[in-house]
């Protein structure tokens, strides 16, 4: 896909990112490393030094080997350098980390040692947060990577294991190739989200898991690390991609230098794209501000449609896209205008918002065009809002005008002629209404022009001053009311009396008065309002004589002369209604309703029509010149207000009267809560009356209580109260049981009649009630009896003994029992011995201490809490048993805790044996970490490992081996190793003999010399001696005649080594003119070289020793 016209260029994307990349191994990294290289030729150098600390140079830093090397530079001595790993790591990665999403197209790995055996690729797209691998590769998958499949890939995204990049040739210079897009696979749509998994990365990772190898057989033997040939050499690595811009952009910049390319360098791939088409962010993967007219996608052929600008009609710079928008305009347009500017709203800033409309002078992208509505708040509906098109107002009934500022035609302006009595554009619901003042409680029938408010009497409010202000009240006709029992006797010596009816209650005030014939009653009114006409009602019930027997005939129905039921008079205002209403139509309504008979005729449960009401209301106020005040009784009211009409408070329970001050009948205690019922028990009182102030109902005789509901002190049973029968010695008994209360001289029951708890007798009997003393009275605390009696026979007084005591006077506690009862407060309690005595046995535990003496199942203490010595287990769960004896091993336990003879001692809960230093185990059989010898004569002794020269203080228990590092050996790991010598407190060098041809000890500890076996020579007894057969390391020995020509042999040796000696040698060059004899003399002197070493090593050989002396130097 990269490379495209349009789409940016590939490159390298190594190239310019050294600080992002990384290896996780890298030889020479810490210091000098050796390393080796697989050859056949015998004079070519095949070990070489790493060397890695400083970058690659190729003057001063020949050997530096860091993963930088692999960028490709085309350098002339690009072959001279690369990178590589250290020897025989296996598991070597190579990381590469972008600093933004690539599109990625091929990787190529270009070796300098073997291909590995087995290696992967992977990929990341989140900033290597996860991984997903690209292919597997391996020289056998099956063996490598088992689940992963060999098969060629039947789709793009098949994740398989590729065998073509991993065989052992070429041995350098091989390379590893991985396509993003397999080219075997057509690619419809290059933007699928598949594709551009495959495609898109920020980070890549090579894992070799497997290095590739080859046997040793083909080493020299010296080379004592086969390891040293095993590594990842890497010349190159080509990561092949572009910039990632969903084919909106051509070319690319540098990232945030923040996040990774800091500078750049030629041919360096930079990652943010210089997006086009309206697309904006490092990979052009969003629409710019302000262009979200149409949605976002992958570029392609046609790019006119992507990202339109936003069309807000220059009201704001800000859209967002909405697909629901874009799907109902039929992919015409989908953005929609954010925090529209200048009054305006819409999805495209098109219209006006509420409360202002479009200026028709101005057009649609003009900042001024909305304008307010200025609808007049008391004429218009919907709080001013407006038509948005045109600005007219919604105006409310009878009000007209664009603004719903004016009346309508025919109603009357508030601004100019609005004397007629018209009020209110902005407060009625019927704007431009007429004032409607109450004809009682307004002045007049004007009103305010403002607010309509009528002009009112003293103490009315409202509008329309038709209702009393708080506190006060409007009297109705009949308001005037006088009670027949509050009334004086109209001559002297007629009498009267109150009574209390059986049937409901139909009067007012206290109750009834009866007049009896020839009586009079004088009623004292003093407190009407005006001088007028009135009419007197008098309510009364008669009563009529039934077999010369009184009997109420109830209340009569009001007659037309006015009289009618109820206890007293009652006058009401005369007068001719006509001059009192200004509308035939009230005064019709006066008459049709006949509100004045009504209000005479009415009880006080029952109440006016809605239309009576409101006239007599209107009346009420003109007659009283205004609203009464209440006078409402702050201790028997809930509250200082009344009802409107009549004046009545709103009484506390139990309270009556127009001001609530007094107590209803039947009731008392008037006060901040009212009155409370007499609630006179029947039974016992003579009377349902209570006195009005204290209750006290009225009592019969033997009875008492303020109800007279219980019986007087020294009687019981009410209401047939009996007197208390107690012997005499209480004068109070239970008032519904007549059980005695109070006994005097220590006696009880129903009667006084028997002896209380801790005495004895019989009052009845004569005998009075004696304390017992078991062993002390039942107060003193020393009181341990249930009762006691005496004995006729003995004489003797006989304690009941309560559980857990004995003896005659309870003085002593029960077998399993202890308590020093000697103390006052105390009592027998059971022995704590967690069960482990015999309860039976008296002498079991101390009866005054309670300390266990004789425990059992195999337990001691004063608790016999404890196991016994030699035991150990659960001794509250009697579990020390036979089965849980003490097995410590001796070896290990304390001297002082295994006596000789006897069982060791143990942890009596847990079994635990008590371990000598440096011995573990229950059963101390076992020596701690860093401890060895259970057997010695003291138990484990310290390891005492050589701290630098073991891996760990921990040795073997037995031996006492230490764990010593390579190179050093002995018990403690304080001597040199087996094959190695020198001090150990220096260092200890190894002597490079072959073990296959060396003793034990296998070389001097001091000098190094290898210590050969018989048969075997050499300085590192790797070849057989003479005499043995020299197929090392069998070196057999060889037949005995070799033993004869090595003898015969030396003795030429001898001979020749004689004969020299006689002849004179001073030059070994011939000149001219020299003697045939003395030539003859000089061919003998070489003849006597050759026979003294016929058993001398060869020219090779010797020449391999001298190189041997030359590195120990």
């Amino acid at each position: 896909l990269p490379g495209l016209p349009g789409l940016p260029g590939l490159g390298d994307l190594m190239v310019g990112r050294v600080a992002q990349l990384s290896a996780s191994s890298t030889c020479g990294l810490n210091g000098p490393q050796n390393y080796c290289i697989i050859g056949y030729l015998e004079e070519e150098q095949k070990c070489f030094t790493c060397d890695s600390r400083l970058p690659y140079n190729h003057y001063g830093n020949p050997n530096s080997h860091r993963i930088q090397n692999v960028i490709t530079t085309f350098d002339p001595d690009r072959k001279m350098k690369w990178w590589q790993s250290e020897n025989g790591v296996h598991q070597v990665s190579i990381r590469l980390d972008l600093e933004t999403v690539f599109q990625f197209s091929h990787l190529v790995l270009t070796f300098k040692s073997f291909r590995p055996a087995a290696m992967l690729v992977e990929r990341s797209k989140d900033f290597g947060r996860s991984w997903k691998v690209f292919r597997y590769f391996a020289e056998d998958c099956s063996l490598n990577f088992p689940s992963v499949s060999d098969q060629p890939a039947n789709n793009i995204d098949d994740i398989i294991c590729d065998s073509r990049y991993s065989g052992s040739e070429p041995s350098t210079d091989g390379e590893v190739v991985l396509k993003a897009l397999d080219p075997i696979f057509e690619i419809e749509n290059p933007y699928a989200a598949n594709i551009q998994d495959l495609i898109t990365l920020t980070n890549i990772r090579v894992n070799f898991t497997r290095l590739f190898t080859l046997g040793d057989t083909l080493l020299s033997r010296k080379r004592r690390n086969p390891q040293e040939k095993y590594y990842y050499a890497l010349y190159n690595m080509v990561v092949r991609g572009s910039c990632f811009c969903h084919g909106h952009a051509s070319q690319c910049t540098p990232v945030d230098p923040r996040r990774g390319d800091v500078f750049t360098q030629t041919g360096m791939v930079h990652g943010r794209c210089l997006c086009q088409h309206n697309t904006a962010g490092e990979n052009c993967e969003r629409c710019q501000d302000f262009h979200h007219d149409s949605p976002w996608r992958p570029g392609g052929e046609n790019t006119d449609d992507i990202c339109r600008r936003c069309n807000c009609h220059g009201h704001t710079d800000s859209c967002h896209f909405d697909v629901a928008r874009f799907d109902a305009t039929g992919g015409v347009s989908g953005g929609v205008c954010d925090d529209c500017h200048h009054g305006r709203m819409g999805p495209q800033c098109e219209q006006c918002r509420p409360f202002l409309y479009q200026d028709p002078q101005r057009a649609v992208d003009d900042p001024h065009a909305c304008i307010p509505c200025d609808c007049n708040p008391a004429g218009s509906q919907g709080g001013g809002l407006c038509d948005p098109l045109s600005g007219q107002c919604f105006c409310k009934e009878n009000v007209d005008g664009q603004h719903c500022d004016r009346c309508k035609h025919g109603f009357f302006n508030l601004r100019q002629d609005d004397s007629a009595g018209f009020w209110g554009l902005g407060n009625s619901r019927f704007r431009c209404s007429p004032c409607d003042c109450d004809i009682g409680g307004a002045h007049s029938s004007t009103c305010s022009l403002e607010d309509g408010q009528c002009h009112c009497l003293p103490n009315m409010v409202s509008r329309r001053c038709s209702d009393p202000a708080p506190g006060y009240f409007l009297p109705p006709l009949d308001y005037f009311l006088y009670e027949a029992e509050l009334a004086a006797p109209l001559y002297t010596g007629i009498s009267s009396s109150l009574v209390t009816a059986d049937q409901p209650i139909s009067w007012t005030g206290l109750g009834l008065v009866r007049v009896l014939d020839g009586a009079g009653l004088r009623f004292t009114v003093d407190n009407l309002p005006l001088s007028m006409d009135y009419q007197l009602v008098i309510r009364y019930e008669p009563e009529v004589r039934i077999n010369g027997v009184g009997a109420g005939a109830g209340p009569g129905p009001a007659s037309d002369s006015g009289s009618g039921p109820g206890p007293g008079p009652s006058p009401g205002p005369g007068f001719s209604p006509g001059s009192y209403f200004c509308s035939q139509s009230d005064l019709d309504s006066f008459h049709r309703f006949r509100c004045i008979g009504l209000a005479a005729e009415l009880s006080p449960q029952e109440s006016l029509s809605e239309v009576c009401e409101g006239l007599i209301k209107s009346m009420s106020a003109r007659i009283n010149n205004g609203a009464v005040l209440c006078r409402c009784n702050i201790v028997g009211s809930l509250g200082p207000s009344c009802s409107k009409l009549g004046g009545f408070c709103e009484c506390k329970p139990n309270v009556i009267g127009h001001c609530c001050d007094t107590c209803a009948p039947l009731t008392f205690g008037f006060g901040p809560d009212g009155c409370k019922p007499c609630e006179c028990e029947p039974l016992g009182s003579v009377s349902e009356l209570c006195d009005q102030v204290r209750g006290q109902c009225a009592c019969r005789s033997e009875v008492t209580g303020r109800r007279c509901d219980r019986c007087q002190t020294g009687f019981w049973g009410f209401p047939f109260c009996r007197p208390c029968e107690c012997n005499g010695l209480s004068e109070v008994c239970d008032e519904e049981t007549g059980e005695c209360l109070n006994c005097r001289e220590h006696t009880t029951g129903p009667q006084c009649d028997r002896c209380v708890e801790g005495y004895y007798g019989n009052h009845v009997s004569g005998q009075t009630c004696q304390p017992c003393l078991c062993p002390d009275i039942h107060s003193s605390g020393r009181f341990f009896a249930i009762s006691c009696h005496h004995d006729p026979q003995s004489l003797s007084l006989v304690c009941d003994c309560r559980e857990g005591h004995t003896g005659p006077r309870c003085d002593r506690c029960s077998s399993g029992l202890y308590g020093n009862l000697a103390l006052l407060g105390t009592r027998c309690e059971v022995c704590p011995c967690n069960n482990n005595i015999d309860p039976d046995d008296r002498d079991a535990c101390d009866s005054v201490t309670g300390e266990c003496l004789r425990c059992l199942h195999n337990t001691m203490g004063p608790q016999c809490q404890d196991c016994k010595p030699g035991y150990y287990g659960y001794a509250l769960d009697q579990d020390c048993k036979g089965k849980h004896r003490c097995s410590c091993d001796r070896r290990g336990t304390k001297v002082t805790q295994c006596p000789l003879g006897s069982p060791c001692f143990c942890d009596s809960r847990t079994g635990q044996c008590p371990c000598r230093t440096g011995v573990v185990g229950v059963l101390c059989d076992e020596c701690e970490d860093g401890y060895w010898n259970l057997d010695g004569a003291s138990g484990c002794q310290p390891c005492r490992c050589d701290s630098a020269n073991s891996f760990s203080n921990i040795c073997d228990k037995v031996t006492g081996q230490c764990p010593c590092r390579p190179e050093f050996g002995g018990r403690q790991c304080d001597e040199c190793g087996e094959n190695h010598f020198g001090n150990p407190d220096l260092q200890c060098i190894s002597c490079d003999c072959n073990m296959e041809g060396t003793e034990r000890p296998s070389c001097d500890p001091e000098t190094g010399e290898c210590m050969c076996r018989i048969g075997v020579t050499g300085i590192f007894c790797d070849e057989c001696a003479p005499g043995y057969d020299s197929a090392f390391p069998a070196c057999k020995e060889c037949h005995p005649c070799n033993a004869l020509w090595a003898e015969n042999v030396t003795d030429v040796q001898r001979a020749t080594q004689r004969m020299r000696t006689f002849i004179p040698r001073t030059n070994d060059e011939l000149q001219p003119g020299d003697s045939p004899h003395w030539q003859w003399m000089l061919e003998m002197h070489s003849k006597l070289d050759g026979l003294s070493n016929l058993t001398g090593l060869s020219p090779p050989k010797v020449e391999k020793a001298e190189k041997l002396c030359a590195m120990i130097r």
